[in-house]
């Protein structure tokens, strides 16, 4: 009897999958072009030089392709927050003595073998329970599969910002960064900003052609509406400065943006944008 084929993956599965393994192999040239007196320079991140950035997305990954997690015991500091936030530290800490290249390998043969199992086994339900995923975290597989790219970019900007060698905005893990984030403002809007009935928050990202207009219901629920109508407050932003308030890199004040209309609005806006944990 012939082996039977894998099951075809669902093809928005599939993306994410392609979108991640195109933004680990970016990652990987980025990292493999620094020398190691730029691991140590420090990123948006508390507590973490452009090493540590490296060293979680390795460990993440290690995880994901079946390495066994790290069991490393994480002294208090001030920038570790959390059950979550002591698991990414035991990563870090496990590599912190190694070189980025030894991380640069680690982290190739990691995506390597996870993306052989993808092929092998494709990714079919968007809700079944991912396989495994970082600290035994309680997710879908569409939820995994959404967030490494979105987390493996983030640090390659982390990255990239640090070495000032800006790039990456035209990459399909940019564009499903946008997404995610754009995806969040009817949260944003309706929870923190708040704003009245009747009211309509537009954000607008010349350089990334995107615009998010979110409007308030009688109820007050915040919803999608058309780009074409009058806004109560328009907040415009470059891409950059979106993905540095929206991930929790930098606030308002080390951004440029422009308010048109109800200018206090527009900063509770700003003020708001952070979704990342």
């Amino acid at each position: 009897m012939a082996p039977s084929s894998p099951p075809s993956p669902d093809p928005g599965l599939w993306r994410l999958v392609e979108t991640w393994q195109q933004a680990c192999a970016d990652f990987l040239v980025l990292v493999r072009d620094l020398d190691e007196d730029q691991a140590r320079l420090p990123t948006d991140l508390p507590g973490w030089d452009v090493h540590a950035n490296v060293a979680h997305t390795t460990h993440l990954e290690a995880v994901l392709a079946g390495a066994p997690e790290d069991t490393v015991e994480v002294p208090p500091s001030a920038h570790v927050r959390g059950a979550m936030g002591r698991y990414t530290e035991q990563g870090v800490l496990a590599r912190r003595d190694r070189s980025l290249a030894d991380l640069a390998d680690e982290l190739e043969q990691a995506v390597a073998t996870r993306y052989a199992a993808l092929v092998a086994d494709p990714p079919v339900d968007a809700d079944a329970p991912a396989p495994r995923t970082p600290g035994g975290a309680d997710w879908s597989h569409a939820l995994l599969l959404r967030n490494r790219p979105f987390d493996v970019w983030l640090h390659d900007q982390d990255v990239r910002r640090a070495v000032d060698r800006p790039g990456g905005y035209d990459s399909p893990a940019a564009a499903h960064t946008l997404d995610v984030l754009g995806s969040s403002l009817p949260m944003v809007v309706g929870k923190r900003v708040a704003p009245p009935p009747g009211s309509t928050v537009r954000l607008v990202v010349p350089d990334a052609g995107r615009t998010w207009t979110i409007a308030i219901g009688d109820d007050g629920r915040a919803s999608r509406a058309t780009d074409d109508g009058p806004a109560t407050t328009t907040v415009v932003l470059a891409a950059e400065d979106l993905v540095v308030l929206g991930a929790g890199r930098r606030g308002p004040e080390r951004t440029r943006p422009r308010i048109e209309g109800d200018q206090e609005l527009g900063t509770r806006l700003l003020a708001s944008l952070a979704v990342t944990p």
